[in-house]
C-alpha cells in the first residue's frame, strides 16, 4: 500500500484479512495514537471544517486527523457538529 510519506500510516505494517464476502483484502491497522500536547480549545464558527483548523493551527490541512485524534474521534465526522474542539500543539 502506498501512503503519503507524512501519513501516520506510511510505516504501518500491512496485513491481509478476509472480509464478510470471503474475499482476501489488504488492510493496515491504525497505529497507536501519537502523544500530543494540548494547545487549547477552538470554538468553531459556521462553515469551519477540520482541514481549515489544521491549516490554521498546524500549518498542514492534511493534519486534520491529529485534531480528530486529540478529540478521541476515530473519524473526523464524529466531531463535525462539535462546537468546542481541542487543538493539539503544532509539532507535538
Amino acid at each position: 500500500m502506498n501512503f503519503d510519506p507524512k501519513s501516520r500510516y506510511a510505516k504501518a505494517p500491512a496485513t491481509t484479512v478476509t472480509d464478510a464476502r470471503g474475499r482476501t483484502v489488504a488492510a493496515v491497522l491504525p497505529p497507536d495514537a501519537p502523544a500530543q500536547l494540548l494547545l487549547g480549545y477552538h470554538v468553531r464558527r459556521q462553515g469551519e471544517h477540520l482541514d481549515h483548523l489544521a491549516a490554521r493551527y498546524l500549518e498542514n490541512p492534511h493534519g486534520y486527523w491529529r485534531i480528530a485524534e486529540i478529540n478521541d474521534a476515530m473519524f473526523a465526522e464524529q466531531i463535525s457538529e462539535a462546537i468546542e474542539i481541542a487543538i493539539p500543539a503544532k509539532g507535538s
